[in-house]
Formats: C-alpha cells, structure tokens, sequence
C-alpha cells in the first residue's frame, strides 16, 4: 500500500505514467490526494493490524503480575478494579504503544532506505545512524548526567549530525546506493569505537546504566516516551506515503526518473531525510533497536508480492516484529526484565545469515 500527494503541478510524462495503475491496483482520489492499493495489500494490511492488536492485547496482560485478556479489556474500556487499571493503563498500555509505534518508525525508515540505496542491505542500523544516535545518548548520560528528555534530544542530535556527515562525504559523487551503504558502514565503525571508549572511562554505575539503554529496551516507557514517538508519526508517516511514487520511479534508474521530470539526488535527499528523522525518534524513546529496519521492509515485500517501497506495510510489520519480540521475551523469561533488543538481535542475525547465504547463492 503505497501514497501518492499530488500537492503541486508536475510533469506531464510523469502525471501519465503514475496515473496507470500497476496489475490488479486501485486508485482511489481524494480531491488532489491519491491512494493506490492492491487487494493482496489491503488484506495483508488488515491481517497485520489483527495481529498487532493481539500482540499489544498480550504484552498487556503478561507481566510479573498476570492478568487475562477479559480483564485487560475491561480495564481498557474502564472497568475492573482501580488496582487492574493501573497497572494496565500506567504501565503495559504506554509500553506496548512505544514498541508498536517504535517498531513501525523503524519499519518505514527501513523500507526508505533501501528504496533509496536499492540494496537489502541499506537499512539505518547497519549504515550506522543508529550507533550515531546512540553517541548522543551516551554523551548526555555520561558527561551531562542528563535525563530522559534531555538524552532523547541527544540521541536524535546523534543520529542528525552522522547523516549530515555521510552527506557531506558522499555529496560529490552523489548519494549512490553502494557509495552510501560503504561510507555509512565507516563512520558506523568510528562512532562504534567512541562509543565504546565513553563506556571504558565511565564510572561503572553510569556504565551499567547507559549500557543498558544500547541495548535497547521498552522497559518502563511511559506516556513520556510514547507521545514524541507519535507525533513524529503523525508528521513523518504521511510525508513518507506521499514519496512512495517517487521512490517506486526512482528503482528504475536515475535516467528513466529524470526522463518523468523527478530530480533524483533531491528525491534521495527528502527519503533519506525523513528515514533518518525516524530512526532518531525511534531510538531517542527506545534505544537502538537492531534489525527491525533491516528485516521488516523485506518481510512486507514478500507478504505483498509489491516490488514498490510498500510504506505502510512496513510500518505494520515493523510494529508486530518489535510488540512480538517484546512479547516473547516476557513471556519465555517471566522473571527478568529482558530488553526487547536482544531479542530483535538475535532473530535479526540468524535472518541476517540466512539472507547473505541466499544472495550467495542466487549470486
């Protein structure tokens, strides 16, 4: 399911082009907005909405204090006890909102970034502005002693100025999908090893707690941490729909998309732009989450059969991978509180394996 916003006057090759619809899709239009959907989409949308409602229904009911679902949906609906509603309501509602909302930043930022670079690889986390986002976050725990607020900014401060850094690097031969994962990949590295030399000469209080906010974690988010996450969302989301027709034109080469009077570099700047704006959100309220932007954008392609950016599905495969991960760890380790980024570690490396050896192969 992808969007398209024909806000401003373009091309008439392009108008032509974009306004066939691709085999089996449905355009619906909405004064100058347009909404392309395929059936295969909308009901792989709608199963993935199911199951990310039945994944937050669970995180809410699992914890070190069980509840069943009935009583997760009376206090819901504002009923039960006052002891069940709070422990729903002001502890496992903001914390299943952060992963979906997390995991669906993190799966159209995904999903953008390898449009944009036309590699599987292209995903924020291995091109580095996750370990960017995290040196912001460890400089205002370790040397600032800053809160929570203040190491959001951070992280996301972090993740802006490696992108602006990329750029700048990759700005003279433009921002080429093999350029961009190389060059991303280097600076990833730098920012790893300061990283780890800020952890070495810390005091080991402070070391304990930053590294447990690397490795990622929806343990005791609340409403604070969700409501930046969904504003961004509410802004980034629709900015990053309208330019899958872009993107989708983009695929076919620099050449066709400048014969249908796009701008290429600029078409990659806005994408990259918004990705990184999402993966800063993202890891600001949860920390670096590894391996759903590399896996989701995949997983969405696959479900759809859409060659296309597929925005939205990404979002909900991004949100069920991160809601499910944290939901399995709870429930497998009930009496440690597990960060959901190990978990998305460790089925992101066996799927990280499993793709380089089918590449290989097809190879």
């Amino acid at each position: 399911m992808t969007a398209a916003s024909h806000a401003s006057p373009e091309p008439v090759a392009e108008r032509q082009a974009v306004d066939v619809p691709l085999s089996g899709a449905r355009v619906l239009r909405v004064g100058r907005v347009s909404l392309r959907m395929r059936p295969r989409g909308l009901l792989v949308s709608i199963g993935l909405l199911v199951i990310a409602a039945v994944m937050f229904a669970v995180g809410c009911a699992t914890g070190d204090y069980p509840l069943s679902l009935m009583s997760v949906v009376r206090a819901l609906a504002g009923g039960g006890d006052s002891g069940t509603r709070f422990i729903v309501m002001n502890l496992r509602v903001p914390r299943g909102l952060d992963g979906l909302l997390v995991g669906a930043a993190l799966g159209v930022s995904g999903a953008l970034f390898q449009s944009v670079t036309r590699n599987p690889l292209g995903s924020p986390d291995i091109v580095g502005f996750g370990n960017g986002a995290a040196t912001g976050a460890l400089l205002s725990l370790l040397w600032w002693q800053g809160g929570p607020a203040e190491t959001s900014v951070a992280a996301f401060t972090g993740g802006t100025v490696v992108a602006c850094l990329v750029h700048v690097i990759c700005r003279k031969d433009g921002l080429q999908g093999h350029r961009l994962i190389i060059v991303g990949i280097g600076v990833s590295a730098m920012a790893y090893s300061f990283n780890a030399w800020l952890l070495s000469r810390a005091e080991l209080q402070d070391a304990e707690t930053a590294q447990l906010w690397l490795t990622g974690t929806l343990n005791g988010r609340g409403w604070e941490n969700v409501t930046p996450v969904a504003v961004s969302l509410v802004v980034l989301l629709p900015l990053a729909m309208a330019q899958g027709r872009r993107i989708g034109i983009l695929s076919l080469g620099d050449e066709p998309a400048s014969a249908l009077g796009m701008s290429p570099s600029r078409t990659r700047l806005l994408a990259l732009t918004t990705g990184v704006a999402l993966v800063g959100v993202a890891t600001a309220s949860a920390g670096p989450i590894t391996f759903v932007a590399l896996a989701a954008p995949q997983i969405a392609r696959r479900l759809t059969h859409d060659p296309g950016p597929g925005i939205a599905v990404s979002a909900l495969t991004g949100a069920v991978l991160l809601q499910g991960a944290d939901v399995a760890v709870q429930w497998m380790v009930p009496s440690v509180e597990v960060p959901a980024g190990l978990a998305t570690g460790l089925g992101g490396g066996v799927y990280l394996a499993w793709l380089l050896t089918r590449r290989r192969a097809r190879a």
